[in-house]
């Protein structure tokens, strides 16, 4: 009796879920350092918690930033989500080349179950709650302020995309701390996904998580999408559009269709585990090869959903720092939309050792190899852009710089897996894992933290510290090439990948070469931090509330820093590509408006926060077989959204007489300020004011 009321209320929970009790009673190093962990996360929580009572923003917190529904404060939000789970994911990373340096003819510190969720884990972190936060926050905060626009299209809908993503994270922390994660893979492939193969909760939380977060992705594709067809200002046509809208665009469009197939993937492979269908099975009428399309329907083109956003941020970066009229601006466009295109017909490419006729492979290898010569032509128009351009090596535009190099060598790499014969001998090697690092690493982090660099003082006001900023470029880039180069040799010479320990002696030095890499890249993590925290020390000194501390050319660099929370005081109008660099070249740049008006913006909304929390509740209840709260979960998120539809009063007004009295304050900073000369915009001269040559 006292176990069915046990099990009724707490479904599949046992003492032995937690990893404090394991580590009591097996007190292994493995173990150690999952209890280890998941104090962290309770730790984190415990301070975090106390600091906002200490200091008394629990209401400012949920008023100005949790319930907030302006597209700036949700941007941020996303980046900040990013670089926690960031954090996360590299000490895990640093964890598995420290256990295989250590695992040679030996078993290591961890173990093969904690080293197959370690690696489950990093990956699904790194593509769902690392990147796709890190894209999505910057798109967010940058967009609508380059097309003119005052916010998204759906506000209230950006919102509910943060907080799902955010539940979703949420769920993949608490995971440490009840519980096992999946020892899958971060694409969860059956039948190691399968109740016969794993029974324990591992494979429900990743179902669930990715499931949240792709539905957030997915929303926030298509609040992208309209936002940029229909809010763009007047005379901004699409081709008058910058560069990173247009990434920005076409990753909109590859989340509305790439998103779906991964939510209808998770979606059955969860019937498989709960109601026993047999979609992915192998007897009974399954079929794996079912999953594995449908996954890889969307994980390709969900490789150019995270690349092709930093394709924008280097074309923004490039232009901006040479000081030159991006080169090619049309074949730039024409290249991103054919690579939108072509990134859905090269999934096959990822199965090519999964039997398929060799026919099919020829396709998709042929397809794979064409999608390179789009890429191509960014790289060729970039180095046109810096060429006889008065370049500045800032730190966006090092990163800009290291992502070309490292960038082309991963795609020649890459032109090499389009072989199917050769792709069949290092598919399942650390050849692919150095190669998609290769990939990743410098197309998308690299790109993000460019975008931080360059549109931090936008944000926030202030210059992030250049010193910390180069100290932290280097740990990135020597870490990058010492962690995955030694890579292709050990792929090359038959190293498995997702291998625990390995007993071949020849590998050892190369192992410990990527081991040294791997500490590299957790100091280039910590120096971030340390950057960010030297960074608002010295605020006061590096302040650039002009708004152009870069001499910029787009709309985003035309009202203060950071902006109010209208934007714009009146909608601009454009004349072309560059509308601010040319105003500022014929004296029209700081201009007071003719006339304000009153300015409509949405009111804040707890819907957003309610139903992440409450779909987070939910899952958690699906993966623990706690039916009673996965039932009220369920009914709150349709009483949240019910309840939302009988709100009327959903807009607030900003008096022209605010507007017009926050607009001539910043125009008095303007002319106040000391405008200063390339040579010297990363010293604290730099207020913002960009000085235009003569």
């Amino acid at each position: 009796m006292t176990d069915g009321i046990w099990s009724a209320i707490l479904g599949r929970f046992t003492w032995t879920a937690l990893p404090f009790v394991r580590a009591w009673e097996t007190p292994t190093i493995s173990e150690i350092i999952g209890a280890g962990a998941a104090s962290v996360v309770i730790l984190g929580a415990i301070l975090l918690a106390t600091l906002l009572t200490v200091y008394r923003a629990w209401r400012p917190l949920w008023s100005e930033w949790l319930t907030s529904l302006d597209h700036k404060k949700i941007g941020i939000m996303y980046v900040v989500l990013a670089f926690v789970m960031l954090a996360r994911a590299v000490i895990e990373a640093v964890l598995m080349r420290m256990q295989q340096a250590s695992a040679i003819d030996t078993p290591g510190f961890i173990a093969p179950d904690h080293f197959a969720q370690l690696f489950s884990t990093h990956g699904s972190i790194m593509i769902f709650f690392m990147a796709m936060p890190f894209l999505t926050g910057i798109i967010n905060y940058v967009m609508p302020l380059q097309i003119g626009s005052r916010d998204v299209a759906f506000p209230l809908l950006n919102s509910i995309s943060l907080w799902l993503t955010g539940g979703a994270a949420g769920l993949m922390m608490v995971s440490l701390v009840i519980g096992r994660f999946s020892t899958g893979g971060w694409s969860g492939y059956p039948p190691y996904t399968e109740l016969a193969f794993s029974p324990d909760v591992g494979p429900d939380y990743w179902i669930w998580a990715v499931t949240l977060g792709s539905i957030g992705s997915t929303l926030t594709g298509l609040n992208f999408a309209v936002t940029i067809y229909k809010m763009r200002c007047p005379g901004m046509t699409l081709m008058r559009m910058p560069l990173f809208v247009w990434t920005s665009l076409c990753t909109s469009i590859l989340m509305i269709f790439a998103m779906p197939p991964l939510t209808v993937a998770t979606a059955l492979l969860a019937l498989d585990r709960y109601l026993g269908f047999h979609l992915f099975t192998n007897d009974l009428g399954g079929n794996m090869m079912n999953y594995a399309n449908l996954f890889w329907l969307f994980g390709h083109p969900e490789v150019y959903i995270l690349i092709l956003p930093a394709f924008g941020v280097y074309s923004e970066v490039v232009s901006t720092f040479s000081s030159k009229e991006l080169y090619g601006y049309t074949s730039l466009v024409l290249a991103t939309m054919a690579i939108a295109v072509l990134s859905f017909t090269v999934w096959v490419h990822h199965f090519f050792t999964m039997g398929q006729n060799a026919d099919l492979n020829a396709v998709f290898g042929i397809a794979t190899m064409t999608i390179g010569v789009p890429t191509g032509v960014k790289i060729y128009d970039w180095i046109w852009t810096m060429f006889r351009g008065e370049v500045r090596f800032t730190v966006p535009m090092l990163y800009s710089l290291a992502f070309m190099m490292t960038f082309v060598l991963g795609g020649f790499t890459g032109i090499l897996l389009a072989f199917p014969p050769l792709d069949y001998l290092v598919h399942n090697t650390l050849f692919l894992v150095a190669h998609f690092h290769n990939m990743l690493i410098p197309g998308l982090l690299y790109g993000m933290l460019a975008a931080t660099h360059y549109w931090f003082p936008k944000a926030f006001g202030f210059r992030l510290n250049e010193k910390w900023g180069r100290i932290s470029f280097s740990c990135w880039v020597v870490g990058f090439y010492l962690a995955f180069m030694p890579l292709y040799v050990l792929g090359a010479a038959g190293a498995a990948r997702r291998t625990q320990a390995f007993f071949e002696p020849a590998f050892r030095p190369w192992l410990y070469v990527a081991g040294i890499g791997a500490l590299i890249l957790l100091a280039a993590l910590a120096t971030l931090f340390v950057q960010l925290w030297v960074s608002i020390r010295e605020r006061d000194a590096n302040r650039v509330a002009a708004g152009d501390p870069w001499d910029g050319r787009g709309l985003e660099w035309s009202i203060a820093a950071p902006p109010p929370e209208y934007n714009f005081a009146v909608v601009p109008s454009v004349a072309g590509r560059d509308p601010f660099f040319d105003g500022k070249r014929s004296g029209a740049a700081y201009a007071a408006p003719a006339r304000y008006g009153d300015i409509e913006l949405p009111r804040n909304s707890a819907t957003g926060p309610v139903i992440g929390i409450v779909g987070a509740a939910t899952a958690f209840g699906l993966v623990w077989h706690i039916w009673w709260l996965a039932a009220l979960g369920t009914l709150a998120v349709i009483v949240a959204v019910i309840a939302r539809s009988f709100v009327r009063d959903v807009h607030r007004i900003v008096p022209a007489a605010q507007v017009e009295r926050e607009t001539e304050r910043w125009l008095r900073t303007v002319s106040a300020a000391r405008a200063i000369p390339r040579e010297i915009e990363t010293t604290p001269a730099n207020q913002g004011l960009a000085q235009v040559p003569a």
